[in-house]
């Protein structure tokens, strides 16, 4: 089901075709999280045998994709039981800094496919946003790496920590960070991007491991999650639940994604038995039609 990787351990930068050329990606999934690149600059400058690479590094091991913005790479990774927050130069390699906090496997989750991190960070304005394996939520300036404000989500929050820890990719909407959590009352978060104040916090969802997906359906703004036995469209501002629609899997790990569509039809899919689906949404008398 996972493999354990490692985060960039032969990390490439750049390409040797002149400039090298640095396409943003914020965040999982890129700026608008459909894995999409804005960037079409290589297309005629691909050499037939490959890029010649620029430099290596090595980092430690997880999950977390690298994110760019300007001439600036993120990510993070493990060093015994720490997590390491880090920004490098995207031309060399080298370390602009380090944000280093304890992230010990903690109790309930199981190691055997890793001890995380999982989560991609997401750079937004002036600020670097992480969720370690452990429910760790930082917010750090992406400058120097120094902390503006954290949340412990187990022990402030009450969340449940999933099987596999943390791994949902937090995304930023209008001034609301919004992250996954898990457990009774905390399966979906929310807190303000400046201040880090909890805006609200509902659901019982558990296991969540998907990263939450922003969309529009009809004009309507819903963030919606591939949670544990479902997929549910939220209110981004409340958390109200807008609708639901059952994606069962016999471990209760969906994991991946959605996919968004301008066709108005989102598509999910999982391991296991639960296979794949695609659902049409749309709204009627102001409530959320789902068609499969």
């Amino acid at each position: 089901m996972f493999k354990q990787v490692t985060a960039g351990r032969a990390l490439l930068a750049g390409l040797l075709l002149g400039a090298p050329v640095f396409a943003q990606w914020p965040g999982w999934g890129g700026p608008n999280r459909d894995f999409k690149s804005d960037c079409r600059s290589l297309s005629d400058r691909w050499p037939d045998d490959g890029p010649k690479q620029i430099w290596n590094r090595e980092l430690g091991p997880g999950y977390s994709s690298i994110v760019v913005d300007g001439d600036r790479l993120y990510t993070m990774f493990r060093k015994g039981d720490d997590e390491i927050v880090v920004a490098l130069n995207a031309k060399t390699g080298e370390t602009l800094w380090e944000h280093a906090y304890s992230a010990p496997v903690p109790e309930g989750m199981d190691p055997q496919f890793g001890k995380g991190p999982n989560a991609t960070p997401l750079v937004h304005g002036d600020r670097v946003y992480t969720l370690g394996v452990a429910g760790m939520l930082h917010c750090l300036e992406k400058s120097e790496g120094k902390l503006v404000w954290s949340h412990d989500l187990l022990a402030e929050y009450s969340a449940k920590v999933p099987a596999f820890g943390f791994s949902s990719s937090p995304i930023a909407y209008k001034d609301i960070l919004l992250t996954a959590g898990s457990g009774t009352g905390s399966g979906m978060m929310a807190f303000d991007l400046q201040s880090g104040s909890l805006y609200w916090k509902a659901h019982d969802f558990e296991n969540v491991y998907s990263s939450p997906l922003l969309i529009q359906v009809d004009g309507q703004d819903q963030v919606v999650l591939l949670a544990d036995t479902q997929v549910v469209g939220l209110n981004p501002t409340n958390g109200e639940l807008l609708w639901s629609h059952s994606h069962v899997n016999q471990w209760k790990t969906n994991i991946s994604t959605p996919v968004w569509g301008n066709d108005k039809i989102l598509y999910i899919t999982a391991g296991g038995d639960a296979g794949s689906r695609a659902l049409r949404l749309s709204l009627k008398d102001g409530k959320t039609q789902t068609e499969e």
